[in-house]
């Protein structure tokens, strides 16, 4: 499998779009964008690539975090001293974030909730001072568990919800990431058993290759994939078999 990043899909660009949105703000506070969907749609693989192509500075919450500790961690990531007393060290943070503008990317940002919000408490207070872009990313049910604090949902400028890839997307998959030929039929399959999740359409392009290389093949369609296991139902456990008798 190809080892690229798929841009031309509809959940990156809703990403890109809600970016342009909160660049745009007219209250330089709202610097917060939210991104949810539940798990398996690609929204770490996609922030986690902004991130990397914004120079951005990118966590993932702990359970365990205190806003010491989410200072320290982000302290050093940003290559600065971490040591001394919190006052310090958020002067010291606040100093880079704010002088080159780096944005700030909290992945499984639901850790971030304990304690009455605490961490993101101290998110929101770097935000403000430094007016950098902050992007919280979190399952489906976070937009309104963070809702029930208002001085922090106040300053999210753009929520951005990941939804099941469509199959023009698992099309653009395919295409992009696969180093043998998906024909059509089984690119329509791959998307009714992955139901759109990223995750899975993955792993059957990679189910799909290893067919293709035991087989000598450079074009896979349906019936060479027939009785096979092609994706695996991740609630039930249990695997998926490319069926080609299968009608409607």
């Amino acid at each position: 499998m190809k080892k690229v990043f798929v841009k031309n899909i509809s959940n990156y660009e809703r990403f890109r779009t809600g970016i342009s949105a909160v660049e745009a703000r007219g209250a330089t506070e709202a610097s917060l964008m939210l991104v949810t969907g539940p798990a398996g749609y690609g929204k770490s693989q996609t922030v986690d690539q902004w991130a990397v192509q914004n120079g951005a500075a990118y966590l993932r919450a702990k359970v365990e975090w205190t806003p010491r500790y989410f200072m320290t961690e982000l302290a050093e990531t940003l290559k600065i001293d971490s040591r001394g007393r919190a006052k310090d060290i958020f002067a010291r943070i606040a100093g880079v974030l704010g002088g080159q503008q780096i944005p700030l990317v909290i992945d499984e940002v639901e850790h971030c909730l304990r304690d009455s919000a605490q961490v993101l408490e101290a998110v929101r207070d770097l935000s403000d001072l430094t007016e950098v872009i902050v992007i919280l990313v979190g399952m489906d049910q976070v937009q309104a568990k963070i809702a029930r604090h208002a001085q922090i949902s106040s300053r999210i400028a753009k929520v951005v919800e990941f939804a099941p890839a469509t199959p023009a997307d698992v099309t653009e998959f395919c295409k992009q990431l696969a180093d043998v030929e998906i024909e059509p039929n089984l690119i329509t399959e791959i998307y009714r058993q992955s139901a759109g999740r990223v995750r899975e359409i993955m792993n059957a392009i990679a189910t799909v290759e290893q067919t293709a290389a035991r087989n000598g093949k450079k074009s896979v369609s349906l019936q060479d994939m027939a009785g096979q296991v092609l994706t695996h139902d991740w609630q039930a456990r249990t695997p998926r078999r490319v069926n080609t008798n299968r009608r409607g």
